[in-house]
């Protein structure tokens, strides 16, 4: 189960290696999707009973969650599956990202609270919440909004232009981004992904504050922290040893 930069790093190691027969689901949020080498499907299971028939019918022996850790419902999902089925689990994710000296961030629970942080005075905001998400800045409709998402999309938001762009992401461009739109706060979740951790570097340098949105809570599986440790997962799993 995909969707970020390290499940398609493992399925990149998983394609030439004939020990295993890998399958990668996409939720189907993004229209530009590449191709990860693997074979792939797109699109929902129909709820935990939808998801269990996938996985029973193909005879499936492991499932990897590498879902966003927002996409909270699908990794309950997976977890329930796999309890059903008795079917090894494994989440994979980086850690969330920590602050550091010299950034100025501001935690936050949900994206209301993300709006309402920003405050009552006009600002210049690059959001890279995903554009399933950025309504909730309807209750603040008088900053001026830069929303960046892998796909174009008509902003619903009266102050906003939207940039298309797929990480990773350099610091050297994401600190030009934000001098050249003059932003005054960024706004992100902490998705703790390498490949888009370059905008909190840029923030920091620039000492520009960043609101950062909480992981949701998610369920208590086995976590690894990369595409290495999920291969490792895997072999000591079914056993399949090194050639």
């Amino acid at each position: 189960m995909g969707g970020t930069s390290e499940a398609r790093g493992l399925a990149e190691r998983l394609a030439p290696d004939g020990r295993f027969e890998a399958m990668l689901s996409f939720a189907g949020r993004t229209s530009s999707l590449a191709d990860p080498g693997v074979p792939y499907r797109v699109g929902g299971f129909g709820g935990v009973g939808g998801l269990c028939e996938h996985l029973r019918r193909a005879g499936y022996r492991a499932l990897v969650d590498a879902t966003h850790p927002f996409a909270a419902q699908m990794s309950r999902h997976a977890a329930r599956a796999a309890e059903l089925l008795a079917l090894p689990l494994v989440r994979l994710e980086e850690p969330p990202w920590q602050p550091m000296s010299g950034d100025r961030w501001l935690e936050v629970s949900t994206l209301a609270e993300a709006a309402a942080a920003l405050g009552p005075v006009p600002r210049r905001v690059l959001s890279t919440v995903g554009r399933l998400e950025v309504g909730a800045f309807s209750a603040a409709p008088w900053h001026e909004y830069l929303l960046r998402a892998v796909d174009p999309f008509e902003p619903p938001l009266p102050r906003a232009r939207v940039i298309a762009a797929r990480g990773p992401f350099r610091v050297e461009d994401e600190r030009a981004l934000l001098e050249r739109e003059r932003i005054e706060v960024v706004v992100s979740k902490n998705s703790g992904t390498r490949s888009t951790y370059a905008k909190i570097v840029a923030a920091r340098e620039l000492a520009i504050p960043v609101v950062m949105v909480r992981r949701p809570s998610l369920p208590e599986v086995t976590r690894v922290p990369g595409v290495a440790s999920a291969l490792a997962w895997l072999e000591a799993v079914h056993g399949a040893s090194r050639t």
